[in-house]
């Protein structure tokens, strides 16, 4: 049969959706990127907010829609069909199975049920260890992300993972290196490394592990980066760092997200630290490695956060200097202690409030972009834009798909995947535009 997937939502997300990918073309089926030659259609979701979910429902009901002219199946797995579960088929009737993560590793015999007429819903227990078959490479081929760790046992007050997706569940580290030689194998040169919070990674297996993992994929031959996604600043321990600077694979980039810094909206969120540890990670990360760049997410809005404490934040924001951040406004997911807070913002306050955050941010960001104007940067080249007639690089401070990119102008050509000194011209204030 032919698939077609749509997978939406985070990279932690994207790997479910790999994995599945594999077992299905293992199974004998093929894939086709046409929704029209599709068998079936497979809906991998993203849960998270307000906005991905609604970006969700309307890609299952765009994949419904090619029902209304011939027999096709729709599958929906992921972060929403979890969430909704009977819901969700209740909605939407159309929907031929909906299937939690807990049963992603029976996929290819739902898949046969499905096409044999059955209408299913299979939710899987939370418990189990994040898929770790061969999979797919759904990115460029030149990097991947790796999954170390499925859940999280954080309990922010204004999030909904817990629920969706369980407690940390640590996968062991052999599993991790040994499919770390895989993707290297497959010519993988630079490791994502993701979890909901990487730097939690070993806590269930008796002692904090992230460390140590570090050291084993740094070992790994092939491999000529490793960058890491999702590191909470309580837990920024000397070790951590140390292997950070030991490594020399490891990138000197962390996404640290602390999403506030003022110290009762910070205990309203249920997050571990203070402001006095978001500060002091801060400060440690940045005497250690110089030249490491930071990466942030701020909520704006949140339930009874005043003015006086919103000015807090912008103030934060002007005083850390992030190289790159994002700011959100608070969305009130159910289930969640946040969404029964009294005090509830108005969109209208929260939106606003997460603007200016970000016009703060562009002005440091377009301060920093421009300070590279003239100077020449290592940057790995992503691909080629035909539209652009440039080359697509990322300088290797950059994280793929959602930092900055390096638009190239080259008489020679560029190879995906390779490295290359690029002399900055100019910049829109994000973007970077240069010649090699």
């Amino acid at each position: 049969m032919k698939l077609a997937m749509i997978s939406l939502g985070c990279p932690k997300n994207q790997v479910d959706a790999d994995v599945i990918a594999r077992a299905l073309l293992e199974a004998g089926h093929e894939t086709t990127a046409s929704l029209q030659e599709a068998d079936c259609i497979f809906v991998n979701t993203c849960g998270f907010i307000e906005s991905a979910k609604q970006e969700s429902i309307e890609a299952i009901l765009e994949a419904c829609q090619e029902k209304r002219t011939r027999p096709v199946k729709v599958v929906v797995s992921g972060c929403l069909a979890e969430r909704y579960q009977s819901e969700l088929a209740r909605e939407i009737p159309e929907v031929d199975a909906v299937v939690g993560m807990g049963s992603n590793k029976d996929i290819v015999s739902i898949l046969g049920r499905v096409m044999r007429g059955e209408r299913l819903e299979c939710y899987g227990p939370k418990n189990a260890l994040p898929l770790s078959a061969r999979r797919i490479i759904s990115t460029p081929p030149h990097y991947a992300y790796i999954k170390i760790a499925e859940g999280c046992n954080n309990r922010c007050h204004y999030c909904a993972i817990p629920a969706i997706r369980g407690g940390l569940r640590s996968r062991p580290a052999e599993e991790i290196v040994a499919e770390a030689q895989w993707l290297a194998a497959q010519g993988v040169k630079e490791l994502v490394v993701v979890a909901q919070d990487v730097t939690a990674y070993g806590d269930d297996l008796g002692e904090n592990q992230i460390a140590g993992l570090l050291y084993k994929l740094n070992a790994v031959e092939g491999i000529r980066h490793i960058r890491l996604l999702y590191a909470y600043p309580e837990r920024i321990t000397d070790a951590f760092i140390t292997a950070m600077k030991e490594c020399e694979k490891v990138a000197h980039y962390l996404d640290m997200p602390v999403q506030h810094c003022n110290d009762r909206v910070l205990r309203a969120m249920n997050r571990k630290g203070d402001r006095a540890a978001i500060e002091n990670a801060i400060k440690r990360l940045r005497c250690a490695m110089p030249d490491i760049v930071l990466r942030t997410t701020l909520i704006a809005g949140y339930p009874t956060e005043t003015e006086e404490e919103f000015a807090e934040l912008c103030a934060f924001v002007k005083e850390a200097r992030f190289d790159r951040l994002g700011c959100f406004a608070y969305s009130q997911e159910e289930n969640t202690v946040a969404a029964g807070m009294e005090g509830q913002l108005s969109e209208e306050i929260k939106q606003a409030r997460a603007d200016t955050v970000m016009r703060i941010q562009s002005a440091i960001m377009a301060e920093k972009q421009a300070a590279l104007v003239g100077k020449s940067i290592q940057a790995v080249c992503d691909g080629y834009d035909p539209e652009e007639a440039r080359f697509v690089c990322r300088a290797l401070t950059d994280a793929p798909e959602i930092d900055t990119l390096c638009y190239v102008e080259s008489e020679k050509p560029m190879q995906q995947g390779e490295e290359y000194q690029i002399l900055v011209r100019d910049t829109d204030g994000a973007d970077l535009y240069g010649v090699y």
